[in-house]
């Protein structure tokens, strides 16, 4: 073994590395960055001691870490074994801060807290895919670049760095998705009210409980959504609040806060970063001219489709350019133009009226303003999409429109619990309405108390949905009683709309069974 002294700033490591700057030293690895003499670019160079006992460890979680191919993880560009006395993994460099120097100047808004945190869950459920666990994630693993973008480091590598003796060692690889899991929980409340749930993690003191329960993030700051802190109490809640369902993978967490996501209203404007002094990571890099042949230059790595959003829809950009059209100096000078036009109609009928040879003239017919009542309903359609046959009862569906309160659609019997046995998350009705229409409100008439009722409103034009994915949530009423009316945002133009069971009320002991007697969508005609 090659004998160690300490590094300092200007030594060459593989002939390839100059290093720069010293940026952390944590649990006996040190972290650089450096200048790689070959392509011309600053890299991130993680190093601990060729003697250490975790050094083999250490270079074998960086090379299993490398199966992931999510962006939002730096990337491993090379592994150097024993160089100088130290086992090195070499990254890409990130001009970003790391989260818990943001939390340490103030909480994060709700919308940019279910932001990051849902990028995280995507990267991590893409590395659950693979098998690979991070296992030890805290808000100092997270980065935040200036232009929003996220990223996650120490894949694996942080807990081949945990102190000897405190390494886990159980082979059972759902105890650490599950750790993982907790751990995006505990993130989304660290973005939340700047505490860490159950201890002093990363220069965050411990969040606050009460008789041994955590408290909610709504207990500890005021202003935090109600929805996010829902996502947070079902993740963490032990059980979780209201019996609703715990979320248990990274892939439902980030479903989950990109359905919030964007409904989400923000009073505070997110913390500039570059405001935030770091001594390490935020930096001007200085400008390096290299010498001899161009060096080779690596394309930047387009964001993928997948997380781009839906194009608008011709209706849609049909409608955007009309709103358009009419604010600002346009709309006086459309108004300018409908004035003309009407002038121009009415000097034409004075001077060729009295010329007509019908002395009784048929009355013009006059424009008829929009008309708001009560939308016929094409079809009902039973929509159990989690069913093993993926029907429920569907020769009832016509009891809904029958008139008759007494008759209605009834769900399948339920055991031991009221969110449906736990075997899937709600069942319901589509409403086709034929055609889209702007929606005013929908009326339900339900049988028993306690059932919890959502109303989503589909987003395509014309095809039938078959599952709550791209479905736009309007409303959730909670232990609803036997008559609810729910009204709909002035701006949704829908032709499905789904009414949507959740929780069903109790007909026996441990026996449970919802039932829809009647149903009317009101709206434009």
């Amino acid at each position: 073994m090659t004998e160690r002294r300490a590094l300092v700033s200007g030594d060459v490591l593989d002939d390839r590395y100059v290093l720069q700057d010293l940026v952390t030293e944590r649990l006996g690895a040190t972290t650089w960055r450096a200048h790689d003499r070959v392509l011309s670019r600053n890299v991130g160079l993680e190093m601990i001691a060729s003697d250490d006992a975790r050094a083999d460890h250490f270079l074998d979680a960086a090379r299993q870490s490398t199966s992931v191919s999510d962006p939002r993880f730096l990337r491993v560009l090379d592994l150097v074994d024993d160089d100088h006395g130290h086992h090195i993994v070499v990254r890409e460099w990130a001009r970003a801060i790391s989260l818990d120097q943001v939390l340490a100047q103030s909480p994060m808004p709700n919308r940019r807290s279910a932001h990051v945190v849902a990028e995280v869950a995507e990267a991590l459920a893409h590395a659950h895919e693979r098998g690979v666990y991070h296992r030890r994630l805290t808000p100092h693993q997270v980065l935040l670049k200036e232009s929003g973008g996220v990223r996650v480091v120490g894949l694996g590598v942080a807990t081949a760095l945990a102190p000897v003796g405190h390494q886990d060692t159980i082979d059972d690889l759902h105890i650490y998705e599950q750790r993982d899991v907790t751990a995006l929980g505990k993130l989304l409340y660290a973005c939340l009210v700047a505490r860490w749930p159950g201890a002093h993690v990363d220069q965050l003191r411990a969040a606050p409980t009460e008789h041994g329960r955590l408290l909610r993030p709504r207990q500890v700051r005021a202003g935090v959504s109600r929805e996010v802190d829902m996502v947070c109490d079902r993740i963490l809640g032990d059980p979780p609040q209201g019996h609703r369902r715990p979320l248990r993978t990274a892939s439902d967490i980030a479903h989950e806060l990109h359905l919030i996501g964007e409904d989400i209203d923000e009073v505070h404007a997110p913390p500039n970063l570059a405001e935030i002094s770091s001594p390490d990571l935020l930096r001007l890099d200085p400008v390096v001219e290299p010498v001899g042949p161009p060096p080779g230059l690596e394309p930047p790595r387009r964001r993928p489709k997948a997380y781009e959003p839906a194009p608008p829809t011709p209706f849609e950009r049909g409608k955007a350019r009309a709103v358009r059209a009419t604010q600002g100096d346009r709309g006086l000078v459309l108004l300018g133009v409908v004035g003309v036009i009407a002038l121009l109609t009415f000097l034409g009928f004075l001077a060729f009226g009295s010329d007509s040879a019908d002395p009784v003239a048929d009355p013009a017919p006059t424009p008829t303003s929009a008309v708001v009542g009560t939308l016929p309903v094409q079809e009902v359609l039973d929509f159990d999409p989690q069913g093993q046959d993926r029907e429920e009862n569907p020769d009832q569906v016509g009891n809904v429109l029958d008139g008759d309160p007494t008759t209605g659609w009834q769900t399948s019997t339920y055991y031991n619990q009221a969110t449906l046995g736990g075997l899937k998350d709600g069942v319901g009705l589509i409403l086709d309405l034929g055609a889209p229409r702007e929606v005013e409100s929908v009326r339900v008439a339900l049988a028993g108390d306690g059932t919890d009722v959502t109303i989503f409103a589909a987003t395509a034009a014309s095809d039938l949905p078959n599952s709550l994915e791209g479905l736009r949530r309007v409303a959730t009423i909670e232990d609803a009683g036997a008559d609810i009316t729910v009204s709909f945002p002035d701006d949704i133009i829908t032709r499905q709309v789904v009414v949507w069971l959740q929780r069903l009320p109790q007909i026996d002991d441990g026996e449970y069974r919802g039932e829809i007697r009647e149903v009317s969508v009101r709206g434009v005609r």
